[in-house]
């Protein structure tokens, strides 16, 4: 039984995502072998060859791949498709880009956002905004999986294994890269930081936002807000936590004059510890809070900057 997982990254590094994929593949079967195809991608093989459990690494460096293009990537990875049993991805906007359409040439069901794995065929994945967690059985010989990263641990490092080049001549021209606007923040990305402090509808507008920067940068947080505070316009949607924005699960969580509704939660309720402030005592956050602090945050947030 062999195992396909399609590499996170940025053309430059590797994502930390494919590091937390491999912990679910390793569940389902000992051979794994990672795809990452993209432009300049040296340094992301060799990350790749690096992760406890990967057998191989399969690289392909073309332009046609820099920005990993559903179209193009799909068809490279059926291309590739014969000999293994599942397919990972993880559940970020690539994977949830790429594998529907895998899935669909390869006329195979997907699983999407699994959270665990009972066995090769059997499959956990959050319901209902993760109220409920179905258990899920495929019977299809090859199985297309997209993972929720933030519920695996990152594996352990390895001595670097084999790392193979292929060649691939890209086709399919349905689609091309027009451009791409990327917020640039010194801070480290919702997905993989430690720390999270989020702000809600509580913060009133945009420009008080600003309280959280102090916190965040001495606690080397990313900055995230609820669904709330991005539909009032105070900060920018690629901010959103939440079952329409960001899945995190850090080390620490801090939610800011953020109530605690049903779609916030779903987005960050696996976090390891989780504090709440809120001028509301019976605000649904406190229910998933570990530590929680009633009180007006404009006063809050001066005292705790300044405690740290």
């Amino acid at each position: 039984m062999k195992v396909l997982v399609i590499a996170e990254h940025d053309n430059g590094q590797l994502k930390a995502e494919t590091s937390k994929v491999v912990n679910a593949a390793v569940k389902v079967a000992s051979s794994i072998e990672v795809l990452v195809a993209g432009h300049n991608v040296s340094e992301a093989a060799v990350s790749a060859s690096e992760i406890d459990g990967v057998a191989k690494v399969h690289v392909v460096d073309s332009a046609a791949f820099e920005h990993q293009l559903a179209e193009n990537t799909a068809d490279l990875v059926v291309e590739i498709s014969g000999g293994y049993s599942h397919i990972f991805a993880s559940a970020s906007t690539t994977g949830k880009n790429i594998l529907p359409r895998v899935a669909a040439l390869l006329d195979t069901s997907q699983i999407s956002e699994i959270i665990d794995v009972i066995d090769s065929d059997t499959f956990k994945r959050p319901i209902y905004a993760g109220n409920a967690i179905a258990t899920v059985k495929s019977l299809d010989a090859l199985k297309v999986l997209t993972v929720r990263a933030s519920a695996f641990d990152s594996q352990a490092q390895q001595s670097p294994c084999e790392v193979e080049t292929l060649s691939f001549d890209v086709t399919n021209t349905l689609s091309e890269f027009v451009s791409i606007e990327q917020t640039e923040s010194e801070r480290p990305e919702l997905n993989a930081a430690p720390v999270v402090i989020s702000g809600g509808r509580g913060m009133q507008n945009g420009e008080n936002f600003a309280l959280l920067n102090g916190i965040a940068d001495k606690l080397g947080a990313a900055i995230g807000a609820s669904r709330a505070a991005v539909d009032a316009g105070f900060v920018p949607n690629d901010m959103q936590v939440g079952q329409t924005g960001k899945i995190v699960a850090p080390d620490l969580y801090i939610a800011v004059g953020i109530s605690g509704a049903i779609q916030h939660l779903a987005g960050m309720k696996d976090s390891k510890v989780i504090v709440a402030i809120n001028k509301d005592p019976d605000a649904p956050i406190f229910q998933v809070a570990d530590y929680g602090l009633v009180g007006d945050l404009f006063d809050m947030l001066p005292e705790l900057e300044s405690a740290l």
